[in-house]
């Protein structure tokens, strides 16, 4: 059995478990099937990746997983049939760009939690902008995607209930050339834009870091699938 059989055949039981245990909100036909692009997710816990894989059967999607990932049998072989990149957490992990680059560079979707972490509440954390590196070098649109309600998977299954689980789509953008990639202010400044497009899809509740910045018209990003001519 090939491995994009086997993945297909995984993603078809998860999916049918994901909707016995949940209810499951949002149309993730708005994700194109043909990539390549960056999908930038928020992180709750680990729900996250299985749901959107799940539910993207028949698109040529791949992750960046935190190599613990593998420490777990059961998660390490789900990560490992999507084909997922492991990074080392905490330093500036070369081999997994490259890995991360050469996927895109081969036509796939590539989601990112830029969080780096689970947030566990569905509160968003401060994120990190590995991400802004990769989609200047691959110079590919970025998708911002909002989930939550999975923050009470654990405590409905203690009361026998489905946890209601939203997924939305915000609009696609690019970085603007001249971001300084080399800059820690200029990333930093960016992906807080990216993140801000992330809480706008999200209920207040959920803002976390970014309660009180979505209002703010970002500086770094265009937006639309084709880049328009900077002034």
């Amino acid at each position: 059995m090939n491995n994009l059989l086997g993945a297909r055949i995984l993603n078809f039981f998860l999916r049918a478990i994901i909707r016995f245990l949940c209810k499951v909100d949002g149309d993730f036909n708005q994700i194109p099937q043909l990539g390549p692009f960056l999908l930038a997710v928020n992180h709750i816990n680990f729900m996250d990746a299985p749901l959107i894989a799940s539910h993207l059967r028949n698109h040529p999607l791949t992750v960046l997983a935190k190599e613990e990932t593998w420490d777990n049998p059961i998660l390490g072989a789900l990560f490992s049939a999507w084909g997922a990149i492991p990074i080392k957490r905490g330093e500036v992990d070369r081999e997994a760009f490259s890995a991360a680059l050469s996927a895109l560079r081969g036509g796939k979707i590539l989601a990112i939690a830029p969080e780096g972490t689970r947030s566990g509440s569905g509160l968003l954390k401060k994120g990190y902008p590995g991400i802004v590196i990769i989609a200047q070098k691959a110079d590919v649109p970025i998708y911002p995607i909002a989930i939550y309600g999975g923050e009470d998977f654990w405590k409905n299954i203690r009361h026998f209930k489905k946890t209601h689980i939203h997924f939305s789509m915000g609009e696609p953008f690019y970085i603007k050339e001249g971001v300084d990639a080399t800059s820690r202010e200029g990333r930093q400044e960016t992906v807080d834009e990216i993140m801000n497009q992330i809480a706008k899809l999200l209920p207040p509740a959920y803002h976390g870091y970014y309660t009180g910045a979505i209002a703010e018209k970002p500086k770094h990003l265009i937006f639309g699938l084709k880049k328009q001519t900077q002034a």
